[in-house]
């Protein structure tokens, strides 16, 4: 598989920024030579495209199945996998966003409530009232992101081409510009 020069920047890039957001760079860059493919594509290909050791591959190709991101498909008289993504950026966004919440959020959630009831028992109160500040932070955090989890994505997209125009309603706002 030949890569066009734009191609091969920008999965550099996006393994760049992977890297940026804490994923491996060849994970990140397995992932955007899949989402910029219009086939399903096999390891031995992306191998060969990325010039990236195969057992390499076949590591960032399961760490992207367990984030749900990419999905093994078989053909007709192949016993090879192929792997594809989704090309709709919203969907990959919103799986991202699913995964971190599952992984990192909901789990600092339970160990917060926790640590709040052993601060507690131990007679800490100034670190239990910042520990308890946390955990409200995140639970209020959770709760949005659980709100607009059920949203579709075409509603999400318009609360995002809003952006921050949608603060003008809101009372705090009116009132700082002496509305009523």
């Amino acid at each position: 598989m030949t890569l066009s020069k734009t191609a091969r920047e920008f999965i550099l890039h996006w393994g760049e920024m992977g890297n940026r957001w804490g994923v491996n760079r060849t994970v990140a860059q397995v992932h955007a030579l899949l989402y910029l493919s219009t086939e399903p594509l096999t390891a031995e290909d992306i191998s060969e495209a990325l010039s990236v050791a195969r057992s390499n591959v076949s590591t960032s190709l399961r760490e992207l199945q367990n984030w749900q991101l990419v999905q093994a498909t078989h053909q007709m008289g192949d016993r090879r996998d192929f792997f594809s993504t989704s090309h709709d950026v919203w969907q990959l966004f919103l799986t991202v966003v699913q995964q971190r919440v599952e992984r990192e959020i909901e789990p600092t959630i339970a160990a917060l409530n926790r640590l709040a009831t052993e601060a507690s028992a131990e007679k800490q109160p100034e670190v239990t009232a910042l520990i308890i500040g946390m955990h409200a932070f995140l639970e209020e955090l959770h709760g949005w992101y659980q709100q607009m989890s059920k949203l579709p994505p075409s509603t999400l997209r318009s609360l995002v081409r809003m952006g921050a125009g949608i603060t003008r309603w809101l009372p705090s706002q009116r009132k700082a510009r002496g509305e009523k």
